[in-house]
Parts: C-alpha cells; sequence; structure tokens
C-alpha cells in the first residue's frame, strides 16, 4: 500500500477483523501478532502454510459463531456497585474470583490471563475484554492499553508511560493514557 502500511491500518482499526498478514519482511512479524493477526505469511507463501492460514481463520471464526454458555457470572444481580466478587469460567470449572484480589488482567489473543494478589496463580479463560469489563466495577478497573486492564486500588506507582504493581510494570498506551490520567486526577 503506497501511503500506509498494513500495520499502521490494522492499528488504526477501532473494530478490527480477523486477519493475516502476507508480506516480503519477517522482521514486522512480532508487531503483526501484538495486533491479533491470525498469522503472518511471509512471500513466496508455500501453499501448506495459506491452506493452515485459512484453516485456522476458519476455526476461530466457528468458535465465535458457536452458542456458549456465559464465561462469567456477576455475583447478586450484576450491580457493579456492591460486587465483590465474579465467576469466570477456567478450563471446565467457574472460579470464584475476589475482585480486590485481581491485580490486573492481561489479554492474550482470545483469552484473558487474570493476576491473583499475594500468589503467582492467574486464571485463563476464553472472554473478551469487552465483555468482562461490563462485569467489572468502573470505579476499580480500567483498561490502560489494549492488553492490560489494571484494578486501581492495587497500582503502586506510575513511572512515565508505566505502572507498577508490585514488581510488574504494565505499559500505559496512547490511546488509553488521557483517559487514565484523567480517571485518577492527575
Amino acid at each position: 500500500m503506497p501511503q500506509i502500511s498494513g500495520l499502521e491500518f490494522i492499528n488504526a482499526l477501532e473494530n478490527r477483523p480477523l486477519f493475516v498478514f502476507t508480506t516480503a519482511y519477517t522482521q514486522y512479524a512480532v508487531e503483526g501478532f501484538e495486533l491479533n493477526a491470525v498469522d503472518y505469511l511471509v512471500k513466496p507463501i508455500p501453499y501448506h502454510r495459506f491452506i493452515k492460514a485459512i484453516s485456522r481463520t476458519k476455526e476461530i471464526l466457528a468458535q465465535k459463531a458457536k452458542p456458549t454458555e456465559a464465561n462469567i457470572f456477576p455475583s447478586f444481580g450484576g450491580n457493579n456497585d456492591n460486587q465483590k466478587f465474579i465467576f469466570v469460567k477456567s478450563e471446565h470449572e467457574n472460579v470464584k474470583i475476589n475482585l480486590d484480589d485481581i491485580e490486573y488482567i492481561q489479554g492474550l489473543k482470545d483469552y484473558l490471563k487474570i493476576h491473583i494478589a499475594g500468589t503467582n496463580k492467574t486464571i485463563l479463560t476464553l472472554l473478551s475484554f469487552k465483555d468482562l469489563m461490563e462485569k467489572l466495577p468502573s470505579y476499580q478497573f480500567i483498561r490502560v492499553h489494549k492488553s492490560f486492564v489494571v484494578n486501581v486500588n492495587v497500582i503502586r506507582s506510575i513511572q512515565r508511560n508505566r505502572i507498577v504493581i508490585n514488581d510488574t510494570r504494565i505499559p500505559i498506551g496512547e490511546s488509553h493514557k488521557t483517559q487514565f490520567f484523567s480517571f485518577l486526577g492527575l
């Protein structure tokens, strides 16, 4: 594309479709996968790799179209203001998570990794940020990056464009920076 790269184009979209990058340059693969590319094909594209990328895309579309039971259950009728916990479907069970125990939530493609305070334990669930954010109290949790939501009660400090929670440094995305600092009154 003469005016803009494929990476810039996809990054500019608010509601990204499923996409596969095709290019002659391998150095952009990591950035492509950070944008949640289904696959990254390097030219000349071998037929078996093309078929694999199409199959992976079809699997994702089939999984999204499949009617599933809800992966998250609000406590006590879903009134976020008094909510103390949520249930999240992880593997083959519904796990109860106290909201105050959540340090941060990290996006990993189609999954979310919920980091629990005081442990090295994480809970992996097939859920979107949008669905989870609807269930979390907005006065306690805020999205700070395309891949991170944080519990504001456990932030230890803010260093330039990073949030420190315990020894973990979480980036603050450009598109979330104004809202985040405004939320904190900074």
